[in-house]
């Protein structure tokens, strides 16, 4: 499994999240990423607050900017929406996180 997370500028995370959830839903249309789900927490949960997920699973892991794959520019277009959004106060505004899943 893999897991995106951005953290977001105070009470922007829904904000983040539609956007992260539209552009990963364009990677799916492409057949270029899995089915995938997006989470986040405002602030009011309990856990880190102003926190975006993306998560999908894949058993191999291409690089989006391997060579010959084409990125649409509707990608950074949804990017470039979002990244004023985030937080790079103190450190990054995110990162991944790759995690190994229990078959039975």
């Amino acid at each position: 499994m893999i897991r995106r997370t951005y953290k977001t500028k105070p009470y922007e995370a829904v904000n983040v999240a539609k956007l992260v959830k539209e552009q990963a839903n364009l990677y799916t249309s492409l057949g270029q990423r899995s089915e995938t789900r997006v989470y986040y927490n405002n602030g009011t949960n309990p856990g880190d607050p102003n926190r975006v997920y993306l998560e999908w699973t894949a058993d191999i892991f291409d690089n989006p900017s391997r060579e010959g794959n084409e990125i649409p520019k509707e990608v950074y277009e949804l990017g470039a929406k979002y990244r004023p959004l985030l937080d790079t106060s103190d450190g990054p505004s995110n990162w991944i996180e790759f995690w190994t899943i229990l078959e039975e």
